[in-house]
């Protein structure tokens, strides 16, 4: 399972690359936002800057709702750097855009999916990568997990080469969660990240043989 770190924060994107393990990120105007990352020059810039960091694909979301608006900020997304990947919301026009750009070798993430036909008509335009959102799922008592599960049924009924990248990841259960159901990707926070490194069994381990050390070098 590829792992994505959802963020704009540059220095959480540099710790995650020097641990290894990171394979590319999502963003959003809301976390540019966060940031303190405001006005278009600025946020294409900022996009580059998190290209420069990673080596692999980086999403980048249209604010635009017509289909007509969503491919002109996405060309000009995708001629940022070619490692954009163009974030289109999951709304008729989202689907229309994402066809447009499958035909142009343009990648694109599909985005607040949240129900099984939603992804299917993503993985029919061509999506590079369809995002349901687990964690808004479990906001609101509905299972994310087995929207996953779902989704991977169908994909792998009929084939398809759309990602599944879990999204609105909270913590590092989801992590786990997600990579035995079959998730392609996972994005999330850098907690929930550096989470899995964590087990009480572990640090004890540690503690002991640094103390056993310690013993015998004295």
């Amino acid at each position: 399972m590829k792992f994505f770190i959802d963020t704009a924060n540059l220095d959480q994107i540099k710790e995650a690359q020097e641990l290894g393990i990171l394979d590319g990120v999502t963003t959003n105007p809301s976390l540019m936002a966060k940031e303190g990352i405001t006005g278009k020059e600025n946020i294409l810039k900022h996009y580059v800057d998190i290209c420069n960091i990673v080596e692999g694909d980086v999403s980048a979301e249209v604010n635009a709702v017509d289909f007509e608006g969503m491919v002109k900020e996405g060309e000009e997304l995708a001629a940022l750097h070619e490692q954009i990947v163009v974030k289109l919301p999951m709304i008729k026009d989202g689907v229309k855009a994402a066809k447009y750009f499958a035909d142009k070798g343009i990648k694109t993430n599909v985005t607040l999916v949240f129900s099984v036909g939603q992804a299917l008509l993503a993985a029919k335009a061509g999506a590079t990568y369809v995002s349901p959102f687990i964690g808004r799922l479990d906001d609101i008592s509905a299972d994310g997990l087995s929207l996953i599960e779902e989704i991977r049924q169908v994909y792998d009924n009929y084939g398809f080469d759309t990602e599944i990248l879990a999204a609105s990841v909270r913590h590092t259960m989801h992590i786990v969660d997600c990579a035995k159901i079959g998730a392609d990707v996972m994005t999330g926070p850098l907690s929930a990240i550096t989470g899995l490194l964590k087990h009480p069994l572990t640090d004890a381990g540690l503690a002991q043989f640094i103390a056993d050390f310690e013993k015998g070098n004295k």
